[in-house]
């Protein structure tokens, strides 16, 4: 059984409008997307902004209130806060936000604010609050002094490890990773996203991994899944998404990457412009008269791809070559 499993999941926002205000149309942010995540591993969720996968995060952890489809953990539906609390699924699954040094109160030490989601769980002793802070921040690599010292006197590589502290602190199943490294040098990125997979072994934790970056999931996850309004396009293993890559949107993405060996920028330049070339000449295979992402079809067992229909991919393929 999958520790989350994710049914037909739609979050829409109304727009209102006219004299009395009245709902006029959606804005179909997720529009029925279904996924699992097995114990200890990590899922990559991967889009341009607005796409809709911070959207799915904020509904995981009941930051958004979905609008249809089913939220499972361990087998037990967890849509509403009622059963949330059912099977401690608040303490489980817990969240890293992308801007850290907003969702760390600027007013209170860093005792104060990893200590908060323990309060919320468990009874300790002022002695056993401290020791837990203090293990807790040697997990992060942060020294002891760490304790007493406010959010702005740290970097945003070092606020961002407290964040992981923090979301540590009620020791959950899974944490809901939205951006965590986009605003860090791309040193600091790399120290942060090694400590993070360091802490999955040790404490066997599964990861949602949220990101516009194909180079850093690429580096994270273990199974990934495409985003584009609202929908999935394609879903894979790392090597199924990299090493073949079917939807067209897909390939654009990762031929966005940037490359740092300037001799190999002209052949990823003609590339971008082939896969622009690709994705008008064979949009409608892939996309209806509305835009609308299809339905997924699995092409292998770990790979699964939005198209028209099953014949469509090799029909692409042979109109490309």
């Amino acid at each position: 059984m999958s520790l989350l499993e994710i049914k037909d999941l739609k979050v829409h926002f109304p727009i209102r409008g006219g004299f009395f205000n009245t709902i006029q149309s959606y804005v179909k942010a997720v529009d029925g997307v279904n996924f699992k995540l097995e114990v200890g591993k990590t899922y990559g969720l991967i889009g341009e902004s607005g796409s809709g996968k911070t959207t799915i995060g904020k509904a995981i952890v009941g930051l958004e209130e979905p609008t249809g489809g089913e939220i499972l953990y361990n087998g037990k539906c967890v849509n509403k806060k009622r059963d949330r609390k059912r099977v401690n699924y608040n303490q489980d699954v817990q969240m890293i936000f992308q801007d850290v040094l907003s969702s760390l109160d600027p007013k209170k030490r860093v005792r104060d604010i990893i200590a908060e989601p323990i309060r919320n769980y468990e009874k300790l002793s002022l002695d056993e609050e401290v020791k837990r802070i203090r293990e807790l921040l040697h997990i992060v690599s942060m020294p002891d002094d760490t304790l007493y010292k406010y959010p702005h006197e740290f970097s945003g590589g070092q606020r961002q490890r407290i964040g992981v502290a923090r979301a540590m602190a009620v020791n959950p199943k899974l944490i809901v990773a939205d951006e965590p490294v986009s605003a860090l040098d791309l040193s600091v990125q790399a120290q942060v996203l090694n400590f993070m997979k360091d802490i999955q072994r040790q404490f066997n934790l599964s990861y949602l991994f949220i990101s516009h970056d194909l180079g850093v999931v690429k580096h994270m996850c273990d199974y990934i899944y495409i985003m584009y309004r609202g929908r999935f396009v394609e879903s894979g293993t790392r090597d199924d998404i990299y090493n073949n890559p079917k939807h067209i949107y897909t390939k654009k993405l990762i031929a966005a990457i940037p490359e740092i060996n300037a001799k190999n920028r002209d052949e990823l330049r003609q590339k971008r412009l082939e896969v622009e070339r690709e994705f008008d000449l064979l949009h409608n295979n892939f996309f209806d008269q509305n835009g609308k992402v299809y339905d997924l079809k699995q092409i292998s067992d770990t790979h699964f791809v939005a198209l028209k229909d099953e014949e469509v991919l090799s029909d692409v393929e042979n109109r490309i070559a």
